[in-house]
């Protein structure tokens, strides 16, 4: 499939100039002028922390360790280490910062993997903490191309010594080795590397803020694997102080986020706060967006005097993306989405492209049979890591759309120029939120890790719309499935002069009747017509609704389908006279 690059400009107030460091004004995050900022931002996940779910490997091989004892297994340690470095090179370039920055992002979180800056207690001697210039090197990078952008680098610890979940996939946590929480040697290390760091970057503005540890999800009582019954949370609430105090004897500048324990949201035990440069980070997914949702979190707000931040949510639809940042901006609060780049993904603002026998990879990795070959896995590999760089990803200028323009206009608007006549992708409606540009039946999940499927194609694009593949050579490849009664579409047309048009609607049904009307922008209704089954859903057909008379300049089209169940290819624009 043909990969095509999107520079999607929007226009947002943006930070300007680094107006000095941010920090806490009571219960604002403000420049050093005192402006009030909110932080729009994206985190990095996958470059310095693989998840298995972004590989595609979750179910079997969660956290980085295992990711990489499986491609060691089919390459071995030199292909490997070249794989891993090919990938890191790819995965974040400036090439990525500049379009994060023309999209409307001022910030970016870095999730980062301890182990590239320092190895692990037992690869060191003597038990001395020792440092490696990969991550640093990747950082002040990155920095730079933040900079460039006059965007803010927030550093965040996603994978600390030891892990701090038995979540492993998110911190890389191996449970045959003390975690992070029974070891004081990787508590002590964690909080080398804070001073490090700190040592490194006290004086530069541009980074935003220390988020000192993602997701400490741990039971420190033995009530919950997860953390959410804790009730104290003292072991947490100590580090955090104890790394607080670390920082503060070299950088006395940058804000620091502090995160509650189950996903960021268990503040039980962490207060009184301890520095009157802190804010609280919270993490949202799966759950409705009202007032109830945020509401603890802004009584510790108002409690605490304390700015808050949502430092991570997103992996839902469109509509809950453009509805979560509403909510959360109309209340003064800043937020990082998540993530960047995964494989086939329409939930984030770029997607990866699967190379041609990564599934065989995958089979094999699962179920450890027919095992490929080295040359066939390395080839493989390394073009997947060549994928990750921003100009073979694929970019998802609908989610792009639902982030930054509908927060701010509800209005739908033509997701491509459609000049008549013209043949129009059923994919193409409109860019917009539900009921605005589209209705359909299912649009979020709201169901917490029921995972509620709120689009039963997953490809193409992030809304409710269900869209599958299509074998009609005239389509793009694509069409709209699952379709069903109620649900519509709306295309905006432009007509270059007064005329008439017929107006052809392509499908495939294998044994259900479809029936469909279309509404133009004046609120004139077409006849009902009926879409005949075609025997196969790979069997296309053709109905025409004809004497549609369209002004000059743009008219929305509203295809609304009475009947469900077809699969819709295409709309044919043809002048009558």
């Amino acid at each position: 499939m043909k990969k095509i690059i999107f520079i999607l400009l929007v226009w947002l107030p943006t930070v300007g100039g680094a107006q000095g460091f941010l920090h806490r004004d009571h219960q604002k995050i403000v420049d050093g002028k005192g402006q009030n900022i909110v932080l729009r931002g994206l985190g990095l996940g996958g470059w310095m922390v693989q998840e298995g779910y972004m590989l595609k490997t979750g179910n079997f091989a969660g956290p980085q360790y295992k990711i990489k004892e499986k491609i060691l297994d089919v390459i071995g340690a030199e292909a490997t280490e070249k794989f891993y470095q090919t990938y890191k090179d790819n995965g974040i370039t400036k090439k990525d910062i500049d379009s994060l920055a023309a999209w409307g992002f001022n910030s970016v979180r870095l999730p980062m993997h301890y182990n590239l800056y320092t190895p692990a207690i037992e690869n060191e001697k003597n038990g001395e903490i020792t440092w490696l210039e990969e991550g640093f090197k990747r950082t002040d990078a990155l920095l730079k191309w933040c900079e460039a952008n006059k965007i803010y680098l927030i550093l965040d610890l996603h994978a600390a010594p030891g892990g701090q979940g038995k979540d492993a996939a998110i911190s890389d946590y191996d449970g045959s080795k003390p975690s992070l929480w029974e070891s004081a040697a990787n508590r002590n290390k964690m909080i080398a590397f804070w001073k490090k760091i700190a040592e490194r970057y006290k004086d530069n503005p541009w980074v935003g803020a220390y988020d000192i540890i993602n997701e400490p999800n741990w039971n420190f009582t033995g009530t919950n694997s997860n953390g959410c019954d804790e009730a104290s949370n003292g072991p947490l609430r100590s580090l955090l102080m104890e790394t607080t105090q670390a920082i503060r004897a070299i950088d006395k500048n940058h804000l620091i986020f502090i995160e509650g324990n189950c996903w960021g949201n268990n503040y039980n035990g962490i207060f009184p706060l301890w520095d009157d440069n802190l804010a609280l980070s919270f993490h949202k997914y799966w759950n409705t967006n009202d007032q109830a949702s945020i509401q603890t979190m802004l009584d510790y707000r108002t409690q605490y005097d304390v700015p808050i931040w949502l430092g991570e949510s997103g992996e839902n639809s469109n509509v809950w993306f453009k509805e979560a940042i509403s909510l959360v901006e109309q209340n003064n609060i800043g937020w990082a989405f998540w993530p960047m780049k995964k494989i086939e993904s329409i939930a984030g603002v770029t997607s990866v492209t699967q190379p041609q026998g990564y599934q065989q990879l995958l089979e094999y990795w699962k179920d450890g049979k027919s095992k490929p070959s080295p040359a066939f896995a390395k080839k493989v590999l390394m073009e997947l890591a060549d994928n990750y760089k921003l100009e073979h990803v694929t970019i998802r200028p609908d989610v792009v759309d639902a982030m930054f323009r509908q927060v701010q206009n509800s209005t739908a608007k033509a997701f491509k120029k459609n000049l008549l006549p013209a043949r129009i992708p059923a994919t193409h409606y409109d860019l917009g939120t539900q009921g605005v540009a589209y209705y359909d039946t299912d649009f979020q999940n709201i169901d917490g890790t029921k995972f509620t499927p709120y689009n039963k194609g997953f490809i193409g694009r992030n809304d409710g719309v269900d869209i599958v593949s299509s074998n009609n050579k005239e389509s793009n490849g694509f069409q709209v499935g699952f379709i069903e009664a109620g649900e519509w579409l709306q295309y905006t047309v432009t007509s270059k002069k007064k005329a008439t048009y017929s107006v052809s609607i392509t499908y495939a049904s294998a044994t259900t009747e479809g029936q469909v009307h279309l509404v133009f922008g004046n609120n004139k209704k077409t006849e009902s017509v009926l879409l005949p089954a075609t025997g196969n859903n790979d069997k296309y057909s053709t109905v025409t609704i004809s004497n549609i008379a369209l002004e000059k300049g743009d008219t929305p089209v509203q295809v609304v389908f009475e009947k469900g169940g077809i699969h819709f290819t295409y709309l044919q624009f043809k002048i009558m006279n």
